[in-house]
């Protein structure tokens, strides 16, 4: 049995508008069903009323609670809180610290974003990441959001910072992680480090938040052919490393590894006929958390570090197992190496809204029905719980 260390966090995450459904102002509401959002985005289906989890989070947090694990990562949308510029809902905010609330009365331990890629359709509209008071406006929400942070001891400020400023551009979200993805807007790059440091700056009223974000750490590998270490550092470091390297001094840093990424001397190479791919088309690659969690403990000089997203899209539950399996194993050495890791949150608790993918791409540990909303645990759902109550894996 490997044991892990008392306290740790097994958990699972989903993001607001991939499960609420009706998140009508949201900027991602707006592309859905937009006149281009089939041609140009290439988004095949719109969230509709996704998971219905804006209603029935009370269900999915006992479900989580009842399988045995002992946290939650949900984030809360700044479209419901801020639905026009300068109107705050305080009904929203009520609604997202029930759910703090009912994470305490279910003992499981709360894990908050505060921004998971969706921004307001007004924020979009004035010129998102690239206003001169972009840094401004999310200081402002941030403030907005402490009442229900107040208690709370885990927060991330925005979700993979890295993954936004490369679909600045207009980019669909289809190809989160996988080879081709587009340059990064470096203006937006410091746009959201200027904001996530503004975030910091505000939840540090709250002594008990320990705040961080969330990087999507995408494991970038040599081919072995001449020059191709060269370009891993110049295609890695502005899509990866740079997120790292600036997360010094942070409380946490969260770290959100799937699949690796081959790149050669002219970049990043297509996924080999020959290996084991998953629903979205990355290689099968349990190892992806361990090199994860060893490049954000080497980058950011010893932050503590958090598995805030890991898994697979499959519609072969085994395989899922298999994939945790060997992810948690790498966690586990990654601990033993003396990496301080504070909890595994595994993605995702619910099959959700996989951004211009759709709801193909399953990635949950719980299915539910398109029309009714019952929600139907998987046996991997069970398995996990059985690791998370052993605290330990065999």
């Amino acid at each position: 049995m490997l044991r892990f260390p008392e306290g740790f966090l097994w958990g699972a995450a989903t993001a607001a508008h991939q499960i609420e459904g009706g998140n009508v102002a949201s900027n991602w509401w707006a592309h859905e069903h937009g006149p281009d959002a089939a041609t140009t985005r290439g988004i095949v289906e719109p969230s509709g009323d996704a998971a219905d989890s804006y209603h029935r989070y009370r269900e999915d947090i006992r479900l989580l609670a009842d399988l045995g694990l002992n946290s939650y990562r949900f984030s809360v949308e700044w479209a419901r809180i801020e639905p026009e510029r300068g109107f705050v809902s305080r009904a929203a905010l009520d609604h997202y610290r029930r759910m703090v609330d009912t994470c305490r009365e279910f003992g499981v331990e709360p894990v908050v974003t505060l921004m998971h890629f969706t921004v307001p359709r007004w924020f979009e509209r004035d010129g998102s990441w690239r206003a001169h008071d972009a840094v401004d406006l999310f200081g402002r929400y941030v403030e907005t959001t402490l009442p229900l942070v107040r208690d709370v001891e885990w927060v991330c400020t925005i979700n993979e910072p890295n993954i936004a400023a490369m679909l600045a551009g207009g980019e669909d979200a289809s190809n989160l992680v996988a080879h081709g993805l587009p340059d990064p807007d470096l203006h937006v790059a410091d746009q959201l480090l200027a904001s996530h440091e503004r975030a910091r700056d505000v939840l540090s009223q709250l002594p008990e938040v320990k705040s961080g974000w969330t990087i999507a750490t995408q494991a970038f590998k040599s081919t072995g052919e001449p020059g191709a270490e060269e370009m891993v550092h110049t295609y890695g470091h502005p899509r990866d490393d740079w997120y790292l390297e600036n997360s010094r001094g942070n409380d946490f840093v969260g770290v959100q590894a799937y699949t690796r990424t081959f790149v050669g001397p002219d970049g990043p190479v297509p996924v080999a006929d020959d290996v084991e791919t998953t629903l979205t088309g990355w290689e099968f690659y349990p190892r992806a958390a361990a090199d994860g969690l060893r490049s954000a403990w080497e980058l950011t000089g010893g932050v503590p570090l958090m598995v805030t997203e890991n898994g697979i899209a499959t519609a072969d539950d085994s395989r899922r197992i298999a994939y945790t399996q060997g992810a948690l194993e790498g966690v586990h050495a990654c601990l033993e190496d003396g990496i301080d890791v504070r909890g595994y949150l595994h993605w995702s608790l619910l099959d959700n809204y996989e951004w211009a993918s759709g709801f193909r791409p399953t990635f949950g540990l719980v299915a539910w029905d398109r029309e009714t909303f019952e929600r139907h645990p998987k046996p991997s759902a069970a398995w996990l719980g059985g690791v998370a109550r052993d605290n330990g894996l065999s």
